[in-house]
This record gives C-alpha cells, structure tokens and sequence, in this order.
C-alpha cells in the first residue's frame, strides 16, 4: 500500500472517530468511551474509569452500554457519516480476505503495514457501531475479530470456528487449508476457512499446516521443538551446523539461537539420534541410539545366524553415517565378536 493511500486510511478511520465523539454530549462519556476502547490511549478496565471518575464500576458499565445504544442509533440513522464511510472500508477488506479477521490482522491489512493498538483500537470501536458488522470479543478460546454480519452473528462465527478446531483434532495431524475445505461442506472458498482458523487461540499455522497450538509440530515454542521440525521438514539426517543455518533462516518468531545452543539440545533430546560425526536424525525414522559396536550387535541378533562383514557393513550403514573402516574395527572386538568363517561373524557366544 502506498503512502497516500495508507494516509487515507487513517483519515477515514480518525474522521469516524471524531465524529462518533463528537455525537456525544457529557465530556464524562466521552472519557468513558475513549478509555473503555482505547482510542487515544491505552484500553482501561471499568474500576481504572471508576476510580477516576469517582463512580462505581457498575455505574461506569452501566454508561457505556447506553452510550453505544445511542451511538449506534445514530449510526443507523445516517446521523454519523463517517461512521458508515469507515464501515465501508473495513466491509471491502474483509470482503476481499475471507469475511472474518482477527482485528489485528485487518488492521495491518488495510493499512499495509504493522497496525499499533490505537488503530486495531479505532476499528474494533467502528465495528461495535455498525449495523453490518459482528464483533467477537477476546477470550480464552479467540482472538478478538471483526466478521461481516451477513455471513454469521457471533454465535455462528464462534460455532463454525470451533467445528474447524474439532475436525482438526479429529484428524490428529497437522493439516492444510485445503484438506480442510475438502472435509467440511458449507464454504465457498478455502479462505474463508483460513480466516475462521485464525481468530481460534486453539490453532496454530506453520508454513499453512494447520494444527492444535499445543502441538510443536505447528507452533514449536522452545528449541528443540524447532530442531524437530527443521529435521522432519527436511526429511533426512542433518548435521548441526545445517540444522543451525535452518532456524536462522527460518520463520521461526524467535530464531536468534547459537549453534552450540542446538547441539547442547540435540544431544539432551530423545527425539534425535546421533547416526554420525554431528550428524542427527529422528528417532521415529527407526533410528535408535547407541555406539557403532551396539548397532553391531543389534544387527547381528536380528539376523539370527553369522553375516558377511559385507553385509554387516551395509545393514549398519543404513542406520548410521559412519566410515566403514569405523564399522571393521568394531568388529575386531572379541568380547563382543566372534569370527566363525572366513570374513563372517556372529555375537560372542561367551559375552
């Protein structure tokens, strides 16, 4: 978004204010209402207002609500314009990106930029006074967000919002916007989906698999959750200094982290199997831990019988990225090894 037209945004949004202030007539509730929605300031609690006002906290709630009945007569009666010229810009945004928006979101959006809290402040405020928006306040199950009235009153954003969480969870695995619009009927387009998702406190996104925010896979919140999903995007063993170089150019929120840091977390985590020379893999891809002599040895019990060093040379090599030579010498260790051919061996039946 250029210059001229992020400045007519915030024209837009400022005259709407303005004028909504300015439809009230006692300066006490227009403290009230600045205060309770942050307009110019911080978002205050009803006792912060109390306490100032010298008036209760029932009393100053009390205000508030028949203030925004007032004001959202007024609203619909025309007698706010520039409420209805806000309404209008903020209904094309969302329009245009899915219906529903967590108010942070829209608000970077229609400026075309990170949003601070007195503008995500100003449109939620908008939003309360219109007619043909629907305002879902924070919690601890969502975001607070803004939808078009048309498509759901809050009730139903809140049901349709919780169906994707539950489907999600039934599916036990991250998932895509798009797996997701295949499993539930009723939606024109995977957007719509994707904006619904992101107002749940439940949810999180990583590179657009969508999961349930507990789990690492989707929302990694410490380092090894991070190394984890560098490992298993990658597909295959990596050594640390890559798996560094990962998260660093990663989209990890906190990614500021030293290559020390992740082999000291690679070595304490169960998850990670060293297979090489700082070469770590997932254990779920069937590695295990343990010394070339051990993998040896696990080697030689599951096959049952003695095995050529050829063979043993390939069986170890499929679960660790050693030298061969490395793997020869371990087989010279006679308390473990025991040569019963020419070039073939079996466990030491004396171990």
């Amino acid at each position: 978004m250029d210059d001229s037209t992020q400045n007519d945004t915030n024209s837009i949004l400022s005259a709407a204010i303005a004028e909504a202030l300015a439809a009230i007539d006692q300066d006490r509730e227009k403290e009230i209402i600045s205060r309770r929605f942050g307009l110019n300031d911080r978002k205050e609690t009803l006792e912060q207002i109390g306490e100032l006002l010298g008036i209760t906290r029932e009393r100053v709630r009390q205000l508030e609500k028949a203030i925004l009945v007032r004001l959202k007569i007024a609203t619909e009666e025309g007698k706010i314009p520039a409420i209805a010229s806000a309404e209008r810009l903020v209904i094309k945004q969302l329009s245009e990106n899915g219906r529903t928006a967590r108010v942070r979101d829209l608000s970077d959006s229609l400026l075309g930029e990170a949003s601070d809290e007195r503008t995500r402040a100003q449109i939620a405020f908008i939003a309360e006074l219109s007619s043909k928006l629907t305002v879902l306040n924070e919690n601890d199950n969502y975001h607070q967000a803004i939808g078009i009235l048309e498509y759901g009153d809050e009730k139903k954003l809140k049901s349709n919002i919780d169906a994707i969480v539950k489907a999600i969870k039934q599916h036990g695995a991250p998932i895509t916007i798009d797996q997701l619009h295949e499993q539930l009927p009723g939606y024109e387009h995977p957007s719509h989906i994707r904006s619904l998702a992101s107002v749940s406190k439940l949810l999180a996104h990583l590179k657009d698999f969508w999961g349930l925010a507990k789990w690492p896979t989707v929302n990694p919140k410490n380092i090894r959750d991070k190394i984890y999903v560098i490992l298993a995007d990658n597909g295959k063993p990596m050594h640390f200094s890559d798996i560094a170089k990962e998260i660093k150019s990663s989209d990890f929120k906190r990614k500021d982290v030293t290559t020390q840091a992740i082999h000291n977390e690679l070595i304490k985590d169960k998850r990670f199997v060293l297979i090489g020379r700082g070469i770590y893999a997932l254990d779920n891809w069937g590695y295990s831990k343990g010394t070339v002599s051990d993998i040896i040895s696990d080697v030689l019990k599951k096959a049952g019988e003695p095995l050529h060093r050829d063979e043993i040379v390939k069986r170890v090599l499929k679960s660790r990225q050693v030298k061969e030579t490395t793997i020869l010498l371990n087989l010279q260790s006679k308390s473990k090894f025991q040569r019963v051919a020419k070039a073939t061996y079996q466990l030491n039946v004396e171990a």
